[in-house]
């Protein structure tokens, strides 16, 4: 995928969004989003901290709050979930429009800076993100994918859900499956599971179609005539939300919406250890 195409899905989500914080019920942004323990401001809080840590990065600058809560670990491992408790709390007593307003701009600056990048920087450039160093393409992915995810979560109390599944959108679909599959062999590693020389295929239907065959140990490209160990079809919808956590595996798989096939004990660990995030 080239950089504009890339950028361009990427503002078509950003003002989807946008779109969407614009026609919430104002009196829901105090109610509980569907991401467990978050209201709907608290998930504009954490889309807020992340979207101007990515646009200082993609400007070349340091990314102030992510360096601050690094140096308060004092040395402790780096967790996401902590990250992401830290921030949101920093953000309590700030005003809701305030939080909106500070996300669209980071999210507009963001893509702003991308377009900008030099075509060497583009392509070469790194990153530290949260899991490691991350690639300019890679970190643009990873902000559509938490636009379309978050956006499903606030989409459920806000007072827009309704209709709002009917027209599933095919790139943040995609994409969110995308990654969750690069992802795949570090999760899996994370995980404790070592499955180099094995390799999935994942074939899905609908909006975010695509077919992926990939290699589950780092760095491992499969034969473009080999066989797979194991196999995952069914709708494309269903499984960005189960790499997104939103959806139950054993739900899936009970409804028949996804089915596995080969190894299918190896296509049941995938499913429960694809994640579109770090």
């Amino acid at each position: 995928m080239s950089r504009e195409e890339l950028v361009g899905i990427a503002h078509a989500e950003r003002q989807r969004l946008g779109r969407m914080i614009q026609y919430a019920d104002p009196d829901s942004w105090e109610q509980p989003s569907a991401a467990a323990g978050w209201w709907n401001r608290d998930v504009m809080a954490h889309l807020s901290a992340g979207d101007t840590a990515a646009a200082q990065l993609m400007a070349g600058l340091p990314a102030e709050e992510l360096d601050l809560f690094r140096a308060e670990l004092d040395g402790a491992v780096f967790s996401t979930d902590a990250w992401n408790a830290w921030t949101v709390g920093r953000r309590a007593e700030i005003p809701t429009r305030a939080l909106l307003e500070t996300w669209g701009a980071a999210a507009e600056s963001l893509l702003v800076h991308a377009t900008r990048l030099e075509e060497d920087g583009w392509r070469d450039a790194r990153y530290p993100w949260l899991a490691g160093d991350i690639a300019p393409t890679y970190l643009v992915q990873s902000r559509v994918v938490e636009w379309f995810l978050h956006g499903e979560d606030m989409r459920a109390t806000n007072g827009v859900a309704e209709g709002w599944q009917v027209n599933w959108q095919h790139w943040p679909v995609y994409l969110t499956i995308d990654l969750g599959v690069r992802m795949l062999p570090w999760a899996l590693a994370q995980a404790g599971h070592d499955l180099g020389g094995r390799s999935i295929k994942i074939d899905v239907s609908g909006a975010g179609a695509g077919v992926w065959h990939w290699g589950l140990g780092a760095g491992e490209v499969p034969a473009p005539t080999g066989e797979p160990d194991a196999v995952i079809v069914g709708r494309a919808p269903q499984l960005a939300l189960v790499a997104g956590q939103r959806l139950s595996v054993d739900d899936v798989l009970g409804s028949g919406v996804l089915v596995t096939g080969g190894d299918t004990t190896l296509a049941d660990l995938v499913l429960r250890t694809i994640r579109a995030y770090a």
